[in-house]
């Protein structure tokens, strides 16, 4: 699995069509060029010419399409799906963020039993349409139980909408927005559609962030908007099923956004490092720079390891196996933290250089930070995570394995989705993956887990530290790495990583997890138990100066100018 270079495209395990519109994307991109994405990020207007790009290559309508409801052969592939969005927040978040939002506001449509909506959503994604996903309100943020949009009944059978949509993607140019409400009569949640050039949509404001300025994030709002059955998508349960199911579809996106971004900041701030002179020596030739890119090469790669072994557990999902609702959360969270952590210390490399604004790295210094928060904030992600914790350690399940699930495939179960039941959410035994590999590193990080397992069977959270949310999240943090390295480790195995990578991943992995638990029995008052699991979790990585020194010869060096732009 090598890093993404859009000027060396693997298409190897695409169709035709798909190979295709990534070729086309692709030629787009570097058509515009950087020079070219910097003028639309600084002025800030809206991207007419992305947006006809979207219409003539058809990208969108073969891409986000379930078979059925277009014209020729489409279908909803999970792993195509989160490949486009990588290549394209390669090259710069606001035009990941139109696709990612249209993922959000087609989900509901594919979710409901509605056949006329589903059916205009295929012709209008075949004209080039985009969507928009009407969740968020200015006073209540995701807090869907506050909820003042409403559906009033008329006397006729009909509807009125009324009420405001706040932070909304695509609010100005969508073809249909799936809009997050509740009847007036019963207070039932519904979803229902609406389009933007209706007269009762009022479009209030552009609202201006300091990222994704081409794109358009606004507020509408809905004044006596006539809604007929026809636009009704979903009601009561049904309804809140699929707004948590359309964000574990369109918010998992977001780690392969910040894998993009990452890739294309390691190439930027490689070859300007590898290209200039500072004291008489090249700048790679600093030993601490030379450890920086070692690390962010490996860093990079797992952010990418976990998002992609995370796609072949929600393709292979079923009402049997719904592990993914672990899974998907740490690649909203975890993931898109450590493109956090990647960025800032490729800044450190280029220093002064990347805030000059003709560099990718201006851009993605500002934008990699909204990643994590554009789902709300990391800890909503990480009381969900938490809630995992005991299936995982002690109620273990037998699967069968699940393989890499690349293959084309049109991912309908994905409109199915079961929601709540966590507890009967289970996993195999918690060491499974480690089961034949003797990397130094993924020995000591496997005693880590067991020593975290220790923690949490001999001395659990008393009632007290279980009402302190600051404990328990942090408790989290090191049950989010355990479940990070298996992932990572899997896929490891399965794409026949090189060991050396492998272990030299883990040496990173286990150095975090030492700073967790340390962390952890520095910030708290834990009982005398839960401090010894905690120094038995502070373990020193083994280090390898001739395992680091062949990454940066062998992997790193010959990426230089390997992607320019232009």
């Amino acid at each position: 699995m090598n890093f993404l270079n859009p000027k060396q495209l693997d298409v190897s395990r695409m169709d035709e069509k798909t190979a295709a519109i990534m070729q086309k994307t692709v030629d787009f991109f570097e058509t515009l060029g950087l020079e070219g994405i910097k003028e639309e990020d600084e002025r800030g207007n809206w991207y007419p010419a992305y947006m006809d790009f979207i219409r003539e290559s058809g990208a969108y309508a073969s891409l986000l399409t379930p078979n059925g409801y277009g014209r020729g052969k489409n279908r909803f592939d999970l792993a195509k799906v989160c490949d486009y969005s990588e290549l394209t927040a390669f090259y710069g978040l606001s035009y990941q963020y139109a696709y990612q939002v249209s993922i959000l506001g087609l989900s509901p449509i594919w979710m409901s039993g509605n056949e006329s909506a589903k059916k205009r959503a295929g012709e209008a994604l075949e004209k080039g349409g985009i969507f928009a996903f009407g969740m968020s309100e200015k006073e209540h943020g995701a807090d869907l139980y506050s909820n003042e949009m409403k559906l009033e009944k008329q006397s006729d059978g009909t509807y009125l909408a009324n009420g405001a949509k706040y932070y909304i993607g695509n609010a100005n140019e969508a073809a249909f927005v799936s809009v997050f409400g509740r009847m007036a009569e019963n207070d039932a949640f519904v979803f229902f559609l609406v389009q933007p050039d209706h007269p009762a949509y009022e479009l209030n404001k552009k609202i201006k962030t300091s990222g994704v300025r081409p794109a358009y994030v606004g507020e509408f709002i809905l004044k006596d908007y006539p809604i007929s059955e026809d636009d009704i998508l979903s009601t009561g349960r049904a309804a809140w099923d699929a707004s948590l199911s359309t964000v574990n579809i369109g918010k998992f996106q977001l780690g392969f956004a910040s894998a993009g971004i990452c890739q294309h900041a390691f190439y930027e701030s490689l070859n300007h490092a590898a290209n200039r002179e500072l004291y008489g020596m090249k700048v790679t030739d600093f030993d601490h720079v030379r450890d920086s890119f070692v690390e962010n090469y490996c860093r990079i790669h797992a952010m990418r390891m976990f998002a992609t072994r995370a796609v072949d557990y929600f393709r292979h999902s079923s009402e049997s196996d719904r592990r993914y609702l672990l899974f998907n959360p740490i690649q909203k969270m975890k993931v898109t933290a450590e493109g956090m952590r990647v960025i800032d210390q490729l800044l450190d490399v280029v220093a002064a250089k990347g805030f000059e604004q003709d560099t990718f790295m201006e851009m993605a210094i500002r934008d990699i930070g909204m990643i994590p928060r554009l789902e709300g904030t990391s800890h909503v992600n990480m009381a969900l995570v938490i809630k995992f914790i005991d299936n995982y350690f002690f109620h273990d399940e037998t699967y069968p394995e699940v393989p890499v699930m690349d293959q084309p495939g049109d991912d309908t179960n994905l409109f199915n989705q079961t929601t709540g039941k966590l507890k009967e959410v289970k996993f195999p035994h918690y060491l499974k993956s480690y089961e034949g590999v003797e990397l130094d590193n993924v020995l000591i990080f496997k005693d880590q887990v067991t020593a975290l397992k220790r923690f949490l069977e001999d001395s659990p959270p008393d009632e007290n530290q279980q009402k302190n949310q600051t404990w328990m999240l942090h408790l989290g943090e090191l049950f989010t790495l355990t479940v990070y390295g298996q992932l990572v480790l899997e896929s490891a195995l399965h794409h026949d990583y090189n060991d050396q990578i492998t272990d030299q991943i883990f040496r990173y992995l286990v150095q975090d997890f030492s700073e967790f638990a340390l962390r952890h029995q520095s910030k708290f008052l834990n009982h005398s138990k839960q401090n010894e699991s905690l120094r038995h979790m502070i373990r020193q990585p083994v280090q390898n100066d001739a395992r680091e020194q062949w990454i940066w010869q062998e992997q790193i060096l010959p990426m230089k100018d390997a992607y320019k732009e232009g």
